[in-house]
């Protein structure tokens, strides 16, 4: 199983895309690494954000290029410390957005990694919401844009408090630097992007193109719903194709193909999502395996690549449902 940052948390919403029974999820089972994630303390007020002192990249120096980062010289500012090394020319990062980066964190003292996605060859999601990440990142990273490659000196009160990360031997007095790779930043209103796929299948269901951040309508057709697993483009992106063992970012919306009704959406809850294609049901795994990021897709769910006969308890799914989703693939982790 492919290691994974301690930042990851249970996404919220995915309680009707989780398979049933394999106890394999990777967000269940802690790392040996550290992270930004937040730790459970009370919220420090906002930090008054200076350039430096910060320690020198010497090697890996480009941005997506794993940077070796020298040992803090003398004592770090109390302040947090922000330096754009590389600028980058994409979207500004809002609060409350998710990012997509890779990173390395090391202690200011020591130099000692405690974590880095480089060597995982996978990218970080998150989220920078209180609560969901530690606040230097959730100010420091603020305002930068995609394609930027941010160092930060954080002090304990913007990191893991005074009770620090036994875990990772990250002190209560420990200053972190962080080198972090921002690749793109999403948030409740991204879309797909890219050319609109011909919907000529009649027995299929009809969703809609809007790439304005509303969800797209679905239009059920009144037929027999499909005995085999379908999935088309409705819109096809140019991003690399996922993988079967890859996570991915996404937007969706799901409803019953008996009536059409809504059960599930990031839509409706204002919160994209994240996920192994490992961690879910078959019909997902299989019908986004091979899809380019930046696509929306129509994914066409037997009862026997979803719930079968035994449905998530308290959602509006039945026995041996047919599932209809509409999935823009955000990026792929």
């Amino acid at each position: 199983m492919r290691r994974r940052s301690l930042l990851i948390a249970v996404p919220a919403g995915l309680a009707t895309l989780a398979a049933c029974g394999d106890g394999g999820s990777d967000s269940s089972k802690a790392s040996e690494s550290a992270s930004p994630s937040a730790p459970d303390a009370s919220a420090a007020p906002p930090p008054k954000i200076v350039d430096g002192p910060l320690p020198a990249i010497t090697e890996g120096v480009e941005f997506g290029e794993k940077p070796t980062v020298a040992k803090g010289s003398g004592d770090p500012s109390e302040d947090l410390a922000v330096k754009t090394v590389i600028a980058g020319g994409g979207k500004a990062i809002a609060e409350n957005d998710f990012v997509v980066a890779h990173y390395l964190g090391q202690v200011w003292s020591t130099a000692k990694v405690f974590d880095n996605s480089y060597d995982r060859k996978a990218p970080l999601a998150i989220q920078l919401a209180q609560g969901s990440i530690i606040d230097g990142w959730r100010y420091g990273l603020t305002g930068k844009k995609a394609g930027s490659r941010v160092q930060m000196a954080v002090p304990p009160a913007w990191g893991y408090g005074t009770q620090g990360n036994e875990q990772a031997g990250i002190k209560g007095t420990d200053t972190l630097v962080f080198v972090v790779d921002v690749q793109d930043t999403f948030n409740a209103k991204s879309s797909a992007e890219g050319g609109e796929a011909a919907q000529d299948n009649v027995d299929l269901p009809k969703v809609g193109t809007n790439t304005d951040g509303k969800a797209p309508s679905i239009e059920v057709p009144d037929t027999k719903a499909p005995t085999k697993l379908a999935s088309s483009y409705i819109i096809e992106g140019d991003g690399e194709e996922v993988g079967a063992d890859n996570s991915v970012l996404v937007q969706y919306k799901g409803v019953l193909w008996d009536g059409g009704k809504e059960f599930d959406s990031t839509y409706e809850r204002g919160q994209l999502t994240s996920f192994s294609l490992q961690q879910v049901v078959k019909g997902w795994a299989q019908g986004l395996t091979g899809k380019k990021v930046g696509s929306r897709v129509l994914i066409v769910i037997p009862p026997e690549l979803g719930y079968g006969d035994t449905p998530p308890q308290g959602s509006d799914i039945k026995k041996d449902s047919t599932l209809v989703f509409s999935v823009d693939i955000l990026a792929k982790l």
